[in-house]
This record gives structure tokens, C-alpha cells and sequence, in this order.
């Protein structure tokens, strides 16, 4: 008998620990699906007001960490110059502009813009903007980043870039290049008809 009432007792102890590892509501927090990312800067964000600080003139990522540790989860940022440039690497970046600008009482919800240029660079007296998105008319796009005004044309465009200088470099990573000539000139009809341009590095002078 005691044998027996072993073997029973041993079944039923079985049992019971297969029907709690297939009960759900028995499993560990840490078996649980972790929470989407970004859902702790999402409720954050919805915690009221706070003090914004001023981070003009410091560098891209320690603005963002400063932001951050003052409740404001909700960052971007832009090339101040209108280059289209992206902050690859946010530590290469300063900061020259930031909205809304530093205050008490700024809603954390509020996603906080910097405007930023490289650390080598001179921030603008004033933002530089993205050139419009083309019409049916042909833009003056002199003088901008061949980035941007890749941009601002239609996607089905057919364009050719070449270096306006003697040394025919390769134009391979096209932010860091300015328009010098275009054609068709500003003012045509844009109509499917090819566009090219020739373009200079940054802080060239077009020949």
C-alpha cells in the first residue's frame, strides 16, 4: 500500500506541474513579451511640463542626453545649412538652433528640434532652407547641396551630376557637393526632359 499511494502521489504532483507550465497566466514577468520599443519615452512624454534647457552651441548627442535627462524623450534634428545632410553620427554635430527654444513650463510631449551643422562648420545667421519641391518649372538650384535638389525633383527624373572642375572626381556622396550649373536653366518647362548638373565640393568656388 505504501508503495502504491507513492506511485499516486508522484502521478498527481506530475500532473499538476504540466497543467501550470501550460497555464499562461502562471508564467514569469521575465517569459512575458517585452514592451514595444520606445513605449517608456512614449509615457514619459505625457507627464506635463517641465524646464527645457538651453543647448545651443553644444554638441549634437550631449544635447540629446541633457534633453532627455530633463523629460523630453521626443528628439530630432537637421542640417541647419539645408543640405538635407542626416546626423549619422550625432557627436560630429553641433548645435545652432532649437525649437521650441529653452523655458520652464514646456509641454514634455513636445518633440524638441535641433538645427545643426558639423563641428567644423559655422552655424548660419539664419536657417538655410531645403529647396521646394519642383513644379512644372525648373528651379534655380545654383548654389545649393546637389542632395537637397536631388530631392526636390521627381522621383522619375532622369539626372547626371559631374564635377565641374578639371580633376573629374567622382561625385559619390553627394551632400557634400553644391550646384555650380544647371540645365535646363531656371524658369523651363519641366516636362521629362533630362537634367544635369555641375556641381563643386562644399567650400569650393564654382569655377
Amino acid at each position: 500500500m505504501r508503495t502504491q499511494h507513492g506511485i499516486t502521489v508522484v502521478a498527481v504532483a506530475a500532473g499538476v506541474l504540466a497543467l501550470t507550465a501550460c497555464d499562461p497566466q502562471t508564467e514569469s514577468p521575465s517569459d512575458r513579451d517585452p514592451k514595444p520599443a520606445g513605449s517608456a519615452a512614449a509615457s514619459s512624454a505625457k507627464s506635463g511640463k517641465a524646464t527645457l534647457p538651453n543647448m545651443i552651441g553644444k554638441g549634437l548627442q550631449s544635447a540629446q542626453d541633457e534633453a532627455q535627462a530633463a523629460g523630453f524623450p521626443l528628439l530630432k534634428s537637421h542640417d541647419s545649412l539645408g543640405r538635407d545632410r542626416n546626423q549619422v553620427l550625432d557627436r560630429a554635430w553641433k548645435v545652432c538652433t532649437q525649437t521650441p527654444a529653452a523655458g520652464s513650463g514646456v509641454d514634455t510631449a513636445t518633440t524638441v528640434d535641433f538645427g545643426t551643422v558639423k563641428l567644423e562648420e559655422t552655424c548660419p545667421d539664419a536657417e538655410v532652407s531645403a529647396p521646394k519641391p519642383a513644379g512644372d518649372t525648373m528651379p534655380d538650384f545654383v548654389g545649393q547641396g546637389m542632395k537637397a535638389v536631388r530631392g526636390a525633383l521627381p522621383s522619375n527624373a532622369s539626372i547626371t551630376v559631374e564635377d565641374a572642375t578639371a580633376q573629374g572626381r567622382m561625385v559619390l556622396q553627394e551632400s557634400n557637393w553644391k550646384v555650380c550649373a544647371q540645365t535646363p536653366k531656371a524658369g523651363a518647362t519641366l516636362s521629362g526632359t533630362p537634367v544635369a548638373f555641375r556641381v563643386v565640393k562644399t567650400g569650393e568656388a564654382c569655377p
